[in-house]
Order: C-alpha cells, then sequence, then structure tokens
C-alpha cells in the first residue's frame, strides 16, 4: 500500500516492522578469524533458534533515516520555548556538556579508590559547598536522584529526628497548593495527610494553620512560590506558627528558579529542603531522566542524612560512613555524578552576581507574559507573580472551550503545550512558566499565538475544540487510550 504524503518537509515515516522485508540486513561481518563451534553445544538446544518472529529487517540506509526522520518530529528545547509550568524547562548550555563529557569526570568508575576519585570528589564537595550557600542551610546531601526522590528522603529526615526525640508523631500538613508529589511522599514515610486550603490571595491561611498544628503534626510541606506563582509571604510566620510546636517545615524547591540569588530559604525558617538540579541549574530534563535532588537541612537534621558523607581532611576528601543516626541510603553510590557536574559548571558560569539575574530575568519573563495576557484570559489571583502566572479558562469555557482544547491549538502554532489543568485548585488552569532562557521576540511569538487562539475561541470554537489540524496524527481518543492502551504491535 502506498503511503499517503503528508504536508510536512519530510514524509510520514511507517514503523520498521512495516518498511521490513525479508533477507534485508544492515551490517556485513567480516569472515570467522578464530575456530568455529557448535553453538548447540555451546548453548543447549533449548537456547538456540532459528529465526526471531516479527524481528523487522531492514538495510543500514532505512533504519539511519527511520530514526532521522523521527528525530525531526521532536519538540526540544533547542527548537523553542516550553512554557510548561511548574517543570522549569530551560535550555541546556553546550559548556555544561563539554565540561561532563571531559574524560576524567565522563569515565570516573564509582568503585575507584578513594585516591583515584579525588577530581570527583572535589567536584561533588564544590556543589555541596555552593548549594548550602545558595538556600541558607547548613548541609547537602547529593544523593537523592530526583525532586520526588529528595522529598523522601526529607521526610524521612524529619522522621528520624523526631524518632530520636521519642515521638515520630502521626500527620503532616500539605497546603492545596502544593506540588502533587508532596502527599504521596508524606504516605510513603508513614504519615496520613491533611489538605490545608489557601486563603483567597492563594496562600497559607494562617489561622488554618494554627488551628491545625498539634503535637500530632510531624511537618508541613510547602511549596514556595506556590504552584500558583505566588509567594507565601508570610512564611516566617507559617515557621514560627510550626516550630512553636515543634513540627517542622519542609520546603519543596522545584520552584527554586524564582530565588535563587534573591532569597535563601534557610534565612526564613526552613527546616529542610529538596532542589531539583535538572530544574533550577539546568541539566537536560525530561523523559524520565536524568535528574538530582539534592536535600539540604539544618544542622539539627545534619547527623541523619544518608551515608556516606563527604569528610575534608587537610588536602585530601573522604568518604565518612561512621554515621550512626543516618538514615542510611538513599541510592546507589553517591547521586547522579553527571548531572552534579552541569549544575556545578552552571552556578560557576553565572557566578554570585549572574545567578540573581538569571532569577530576574525569570521572573521578568514571566511577568511580561501576565500583563500581555491578561485581556484575553482569566487570572484567578491578583497576587504578584512570580517565575510562572496561573490564567484560568474561564471565559473560553463559556464558549465551550476548554484548557485542553487550547493546548491543543497550540501546538498548531508550533509551540509545545503549557501545563494544563494544573495546579487543581484552579479549574481549567494555564501554567505558563517561561524560565530566564526566552528573549522578548521568543516570548512575543508564543503571546501572539494564544492571543490568536482566543479570538479563534470567540469567532470559531470548533476549531480549537477539534486541535490540532497540522499534526500528523490528529487529536486522540484519551479516555479510549487511558482505558484501553494498545501496548504491543501486531501485524495487520
Amino acid at each position: 500500500m502506498i503511503q499517503k504524503a503528508s504536508t510536512h518537509v519530510n514524509q510520514n515515516e511507517p514503523l520498521l516492522f512495516e518498511r521490513s522485508s525479508a533477507g534485508k540486513n544492515g551490517y556485513q561481518l567480516p569472515p570467522l578469524d578464530v575456530p568455529a563451534v557448535d553453538p548447540e553445544q555451546v548453548l543447549g538446544a533449548a537456547n538456540l533458534r532459528d529465526s526471531i518472529e516479527d524481528l523487522p529487517e531492514v538495510s543500514e540506509v532505512e533504519a539511519i533515516r527511520h530514526f532521522t526522520r523521527l528525530s525531526t518530529w521532536n519538540y526540544a528545547i533547542d527548537l523553542g520555548l516550553y512554557p510548561l509550568g511548574s517543570c522549569t524547562m530551560k535550555y541546556n548550555p553546550r559548556v555544561n556538556e563539554r565540561v561532563a563529557g571531559i574524560d576524567g569526570l565522563a569515565w570516573a568508575h564509582p568503585y575507584q579508590p578513594e585516591a583515584l576519585a579525588q577530581g570527583g570528589m572535589r567536584v561533588m564537595a564544590a556543589l555541596e559547598d555552593a548549594l548550602t550557600e545558595i538556600t541558607g542551610m547548613d548541609a547537602v546531601t547529593l544523593q537523592p536522584a530526583a525532586g520526588a526522590h529528595g522529598e523522601l528522603t526529607g521526610i524521612l529526615l524529619v522522621r528520624a529526628l523526631l524518632e530520636s526525640r521519642g515521638n515520630p508523631r502521626k500527620r503532616i500538613l500539605v497546603p492545596d497548593s502544593a506540588h502533587g508529589t508532596n502527599p504521596a511522599t508524606a504516605a510513603m514515610a508513614g504519615y496520613t495527610v491533611q489538605d490545608i486550603k489557601s486563603d483567597n490571595r492563594g496562600m497559607v491561611d494562617l489561622e488554618t494553620l494554627e488551628s491545625l498544628v498539634t503535637d500530632e503534626v510531624a511537618a508541613l510541606m510547602i511549596t514556595n512560590p506556590n504552584t500558583l506563582g505566588v509567594f507565601e509571604s508570610n512564611i516566617i510566620r507559617i515557621a514560627e506558627i510550626l516550630h512553636a510546636k515543634g513540627t517542622m517545615l519542609y520546603m519543596d524547591g522545584a520552584n527554586m528558579n524564582a530565588l535563587v540569588g534573591i532569597a535563601r530559604p534557610g534565612d526564613f525558617g526552613v527546616d529542610v529542603m529538596h532542589l531539583n538540579l535538572h530544574k533550577t541549574f539546568s541539566t537536560p530534563h525530561g523523559g524520565g531522566g536524568p535528574g538530582s535532588g539534592p536535600v539540604a537541612v539544618k544542622k539539627h537534621l545534619e547527623p541523619f542524612l544518608p551515608v556516606p558523607r563527604l569528610r575534608r581532611e587537610a588536602d585530601t576528601l573522604a568518604w565518612n560512613y561512621d554515621l550512626p543516626s543516618s538514615i542510611g541510603k538513599v541510592r546507589a553510590f553517591y547521586g547522579n555524578f553527571g548531572v552534579l557536574v552541569r549544575a556545578l559548571a552552571y552556578i560557576l558560569a553565572h557566578g554570585g552576581d549572574g545567578l540573581p539575574n538569571a532569577t530576574g530575568d525569570a521572573v521578568l519573563n514571566a511577568n511580561y507574559i501576565r500583563k500581555r495576557l491578561e485581556p484575553y484570559f482569566e487570572l484567578p489571583h491578583k497576587e504578584p507573580t512570580m517565575h510562572e502566572v496561573v490564567f484560568s479558562d474561564e471565559r473560553q469555557a463559556k464558549l465551550g472551550v476548554r484548557t485542553g482544547d487550547l493546548a491543543k491549538r497550540l501546538i498548531d502554532y508550533g509551540f509545545h503545550p503549557y501545563t494544563v489543568s494544573f495546579p487543581m485548585i484552579v479549574h481549567g488552569a494555564l501554567m505558563i512558566e517561561p524560565t530566564e532562557t526566552e528573549s522578548k521576540l521568543e516570548l512575543d511569538l508564543f503571546i501572539d499565538a494564544m492571543i490568536s487562539i482566543a479570538a479563534e475561541a470567540e469567532s470559531d470554537p470548533q476549531l480549537v475544540r477539534t486541535a490540532p489540524h497540522n499534526t500528523r496524527i490528529g487529536r486522540v481518543d484519551e479516555v479510549l487510550a487511558a482505558r484501553k492502551p494498545v501496548l504491543r504491535w501486531q501485524r495487520k
């Protein structure tokens, strides 16, 4: 059957299975230069087969073109803006990749003796010191492999401290403006979760908090700035309320892109927090990894940090496993080392003056988008915007157009969609985070697309409801896909 042509620069691409023709191969092997052996004798007859069913047979050029064509379909940060709110998808400077690719770092073996690993250990020590200064905390562990992993580590530290005092307590408070992983983390650590409703400003309600903080509450897990892009301006008072009852303040640091170089969580009362190096400190992000979620703590939690810890001994570094109060290991080896190298390169490249400049640009970009789009989309909260802005689809919903429709139409304009329907405390949320990476030119292109889509929702709502129209695959039945996923290719 002839493949139907498309309107795109390159043709539609079938599966390798569909390109397959019996007898093709993409390799040539030289004649055998060692004595031949009988595979049945070596492997056993039960482990041999004459052929592999449905294994595609293609030539080298077909394999190369197949994967090259597929690569041109990808949307990537190198191609354009990722306006995903909460995710902080920023450009990854190539110098970071060059540094991480240095042979002595890229090929460092985790089992090599400490005497031969001093360079890598110094990288980690320097990053720990930098993150300690940036957060205003007293100590940092680089072990956790991602943000949610850092959350779990942090709450396990809280539990260990409280157990050492004789009572691990029972509950953790989580504001409705926190990240969705926070309740799951608390439950995994053995706590029940109690939700705290936001006030009309989109912040933690202090009266509600005071009524809920009892001797049974282990910690409050707060995201600051929260998922509305609003800074919790009462954070110092929140810390005081908690500490008066012996309760810990945990901060989800996923939104640190709004604070680095400007404000330090340790200075406003945070006891423990995690950072996302793959967000704030610009290492490759998405597709399941790699990630890194270092945890920073105040002095009273330091004895419980995961083993091993870096120990400075004169001019050398060593791993210290002699930590009797430690919660133990949370990850094999010492963290995702390549991500750590990239993060340190990013921090050193910016320097002490450059980091707050990057933060300021991120906040400026988000406020520019807010100001330009306010006439066209509903803004549910009027508090100052930090690094991201959250609109709702309230105006468009009256025309039968929802946030998911707007996002799919945005694909037709060549942009990756914003974060859809999150945070859930905003009905029909449009969550947009440009980061500091984007220029005014790129922001204007995105804003113009959003304004155009808002106009389309009024003049031709059906056009938006049925988007995308310019993609190879049209709108899919998401309910059917979720309920009856097709996980295995079947020959027609």
